[in-house]
């Protein structure tokens, strides 16, 4: 892919340490329009300036709550609009790339927390990917990538704890069956899994918890954001044409299998 002939719609993007902006930054230097979706318009929307300044792509930033049906339909349309208006080219791919975590150990856990880490994070690659896919199967081309994570293979051990170990396998369940589902359509699916990454995901961990998970990877360092952006932005290239219902591991050699 060459030029701006292509959009790309990333989740979770405007935190300054994290994999989402990273990514979205990723696809821009590659030539991409971006659209940056997150939970605050005003950031969403700076994020989106900056990084369309800053590459000279055409950036969109919108709010949604992945979790909520109605912000997502209503970020879907307002991005259609930009594309019928001519601001941005036709949606390609999709980096379902918002999270949380929680570290809370399950008896302590409450269904509120279970319900949350479920929706912000499964649910919430169901809602988007639904919203978008459309536009690409009528086009006939398509990238979905959704981040799972090392978690939902080794059951925990990182950060994370039940939950959202539970919710990260859910997404690798969900990106399997629908890759299988949409076969030959020209819209590919795929998953990646980091291990320990270095953002600010893991809210509260201390420089000792931190320390610990170093060691225990092989090449005895975290992940950097560009590592996990590089396989995202691969996944969504003509190049990965032949990779549907993959999971991609990024976790330094902590998880073998």
């Amino acid at each position: 892919m060459t030029g701006t002939q292509r959009t790309a719609v990333i989740t979770g993007a405007t935190s300054e340490k994290g994999i989402g902006v990273t990514t979205a930054r990723r696809y821009a230097a590659q030539g991409w329009a971006v659209v940056i979706l997150d939970l605050d318009q005003e950031k969403s929307a700076a994020t989106a300036a900056v990084i369309g300044s800053e590459y000279g792509v055409p950036a969109f930033g919108h709010v949604v709550d992945v979790a909520d049906e109605e912000s997502v339909v209503r970020a879907e349309r307002a991005v259609a609009e930009q594309v019928s208006a001519g601001g941005l080219p036709p949606v390609g791919a999709l980096a379902n790339i918002a999270g949380i975590t929680s570290p809370v150990p399950f008896l302590e856990t409450t269904l509120d927390l279970w319900n949350k880490v479920m929706a912000v994070n499964a649910t919430g690659t169901y809602l988007v990917t639904k919203a978008f896919l459309p536009a690409m199967l009528e086009n006939r081309w398509g990238r979905i990538v959704n981040m799972s994570s090392v978690s939902a293979q080794r059951g925990g051990g990182v950060f994370g704890k039940v939950p959202y170990s539970a919710a990260k396998a859910a997404i690798l369940g969900f990106t399997k069956a629908l890759a299988r589902e949409l076969g030959d359509s020209g819209v590919t699916v795929n998953a990646v899994t980091p291990g320990a990454v270095d953002t600010n995901i893991r809210v509260g961990s201390t420089d000792e918890q931190e320390a610990a998970l170093a060691r225990d990877i092989p090449l005895g360092r975290t992940a950097t954001t560009e590592e996990v952006a590089a396989v995202i932005t691969f996944l969504s290239s003509d190049d990965a044409a032949y990779l549907t219902g993959s999971t991609v591991d990024i976790n330094g050699g902590s998880h073998l299998h």
